[in-house]
């Protein structure tokens, strides 16, 4: 029998394994948030305050209603057919290919109508688009 009092052993509190996980949580939070940067749309948005000398010939002014309604340089377009459209823009576009289709439609307008717009103008071969912006100034006026 051995009555000797043994050895009291300390308890060790190994901080390696926890400093290696730390370090790959670590690792993996700054590659996911450096990788979240690229994935990013980039978006340049048109100034609407801005004033620009404006092309008046090879403008093409298509309006868009609540109600789904075209009206190509104020001239109301009997249909709301693609192909009623695009006859409408091809009347319109004076400069030809060259000329600009600007999109003002009702905020309350559905995609669709402004998606017709563009398809009718893409297949008429009028690449230059672009939307009718209202500046914030005149937005608040009319609210007053």
């Amino acid at each position: 029998m051995n009555f000797r009092p043994h050895a009291r052993v300390e308890p060790e509190i190994n901080l390696i394994p926890f400093i290696d996980v730390l370090l790959v949580v670590l690792i993996f939070l700054m590659l996911s948030t450096t990788y979240s940067k690229f994935t990013e749309l980039q978006v340049k948005l048109p100034a609407a305050d801005a004033e620009q000398l404006r092309d008046y010939p090879r403008e093409v002014v298509v309006a868009v209603s609540s109600d789904g309604r075209y009206m190509v340089n104020k001239t109301l377009v009997d249909g709301r057919g693609i192909e009623v459209l695009g006859a409408a823009l091809t009347l319109a576009a004076k400069a030809g290919k060259e000329s600009v289709i600007i999109i003002s439609a009702d905020a309350s307008a559905t995609h669709q109508a402004v998606i017709t717009v563009m398809e009718a103008a893409r297949r008429q071969g009028l690449t230059q688009i672009t939307f009718a912006t209202q500046s914030s100034s005149s937005l608040q006026a009319g609210v007053k």
